[in-house]
């Protein structure tokens, strides 16, 4: 529309009443800010129009909103069958390896007492199709074996119904979910050939968007990604996880101004909800405050990123959830290890209860600031605390209980190896034991090498490869060094510290030409540094040097 050119009388009339009727209509408000799906359904108007909106919902992973709908969807139509199938589906939360059986069998048991009594509430074939798959889903068996079954029972239904975009959109997911021990990018190919067609065919559906970024965010594949990620956030403005999602494509490719942009975003959606809801502060979104702080440190914004780490002490101060204290844990072992500041205050954080992944990172960055603080010997008790909690984790664990070695352990157990290879090389090199700490870090890069592709802030906390080179730099081989360092950006486009080293170790070994370049490229990705930035000075003399 020209906005220049007057609007008709009659027109303007016909968009001022389109415009108070949806002022009148919450719904029809969500559906603009949320995407478009066709999802036709045997329900009334009334009770159609929330179960459009708990499908938008829960394509964007917002499964708590999206039951809301569902069972207004379930008000409005008591018997609409439809409605309890979205709610249990909100109680599976596939790609987190998350749910809640108990409340997925509690709306299955409203719908009706046996899968038999439930098929029956549903009018047509296509519907009791889709209430088939509950039984599957949240049947009898280990979890694993019923993700398979009903991603198979989802296939078969997308292919029953060719046209029917959500069958395929679900079958999608379900695909994603499978992947086990990390990403298989067989079984993650499969998803995004899927769903590539739907976007295709309605590059509105919010799934569909969602979905390929899940299937292509990692540094190899996030090329392919970057389509959906840039239209996902205005697909679906109102889903806060859909403001954040994007940022998986960006950090996999280095893109640090839209990471940080796309988590303002999320995170300023997030707390907007928690306040027009009353809800409590541990619904905010701490996932997209966590990226946030990490792209800023990637800028060299460490006063900002600072910040946004005072926003969770705060939080987890008020709430003391498990929830809120792995966030914190997280946040402060980026922001020591990543502006390297091992003198600044201590944030103690209390990891009972917490998982493995949490414990072995608080242990592991307090061990290493011991050691970057001249205490070695203070890390010491730390290490063996960490090998005991990794042997605690180890024994617990059923399937892996007789691992011959870490390679053989689930990826946490052996990120958490990672980890204490890094802390005991750290301490052999500070006690002047160089060979042994070569020796570990070789072993801890190999073990890296074993773990998928990152996509977001790293687990492991510090690279393998990074330290490795940092301790290559540290011991006059520039030319290893380097070689370190091109494997870590290998893994982490961009990644601020890895490019620094990098260009050092080049430099250091005269290849000034590829450092000049290195240099330039830090300096893109710190152009909005804070100006006391020790290093800042470094990069432009480089580049002016070279």
């Amino acid at each position: 529309m020209n906005p220049s050119k007057p609007i008709p009388i009659c027109a303007a009339i016909t968009i001022f009443l389109l415009a108070a009727l949806a002022c009148n209509s919450p719904q029809a408000a969500e559906h603009s800010d949320l995407g478009s799906i066709d999802f036709p359904t045997s329900a009334s108007p009334e009770a159609q129009e929330h179960f459009i909106t708990g499908m938008l919902l829960l394509h964007s992973f917002e499964f708590n909103d999206a039951r809301e709908a569902f069972l207004e969807a379930q008000k409005a139509e008591p018997d609409f069958a439809m409605a309890y199938w979205g709610e249990a589906l909100t109680h599976n939360h596939l790609l987190w390896s998350r749910q809640n059986l108990e409340g997925a069998r509690e709306a299955m048991e409203r719908l009706g007492p046996t899968p038999e009594a439930r098929i029956a509430k549903a009018p047509t074939e296509r519907e009791k199709d889709y209430i088939r798959t509950l039984d599957i889903l949240y049947g009898e068996g280990a979890k694993q074996e019923r993700d398979i079954a009903y991603r198979d029972a989802m296939l078969r239904l997308a292919e029953k119904y060719p046209d029917d975009l959500e069958a395929a959109s679900l079958a999608a997911v379900a695909t994603l979910a499978t992947s086990r021990g990390g990403r298989d990018y067989r079984i993650y190919m499969r998803a995004a050939a899927i769903v590539e067609e739907v976007f295709a065919k309605n590059p509105n559906h919010p799934g569909a968007a969602h979905y390929l970024i899940h299937s292509y965010d990692d540094p190899v594949h996030a090329p392919l990604g970057l389509r959906a990620a840039h239209v996902y956030a205005k697909i679906a403005p109102a889903a806060t996880h859909a403001l954040h999602m994007p940022s998986h494509i960006f950090t996999a490719m280095g893109m640090w101004d839209e990471v940080v942009a796309s988590n303002i975003d999320s995170w300023a959606a997030s707390d907007s909800r928690v306040q027009r809801k009353n809800l409590s502060i541990d619904e905010r979104s701490y996932h997209a405050l966590k990226w946030l702080e990490y792209g800023y440190l990637q800028q060299g914004r460490y006063q900002e990123a600072r910040e946004q780490l005072a926003i969770m002490e705060a939080d987890t101060a008020a709430t003391g959830s498990e929830r809120t204290r792995s966030h914190l844990v997280s946040m402060r072992a980026h922001y020591r290890i990543e502006t390297r500041r091992w003198y600044s205050e201590s944030i103690e954080v209390d990891t009972s209860g917490l998982g493995l992944s949490s414990t072995a990172t608080d242990i592991f960055t307090r061990g290493l600031t011991a050691v970057r603080t001249n205490q070695a010997s203070a890390a010491k008790p730390l290490l063996a605390e960490l090998n005991r909690v990794i042997e605690e984790k180890r024994k617990k664990g059923k399937q892996h209980k007789h691992a011959a070695g870490p390679k053989e352990q689930p990826p946490d157990q052996r990120k958490a190896h990672v980890l204490a290879r890094e802390l005991e090389a750290a301490i052999h090199l500070a006690e002047g034991r160089a060979d042994k700490a070569v020796m570990l870090l070789e072993q801890a890069t190999e073990l890296q090498e074993t773990l998928s592709l990152s996509y977001g802030p790293p687990d492991p906390v510090k690279p393998a490869h990074e330290l490795f080179g940092e301790v290559l730099l540290e011991l006059k081989r520039p030319q290893d060094a380097a070689e370190q360092f091109e494997k870590a950006l290998d893994r982490a486009p961009k990644r601020a510290l890895s490019l620094l080293g990098l260009a050092r170790a080049r430099s250091q070994s005269g290849d000034l030409d590829a450092a000049r370049q290195d240099y330039a490229d830090l300096g893109q990705v710190w152009h909005k540094a804070d100006s006391d930035l020790p290093e800042l000075d470094e990069v432009k003399q480089a580049a002016e040097k070279h």
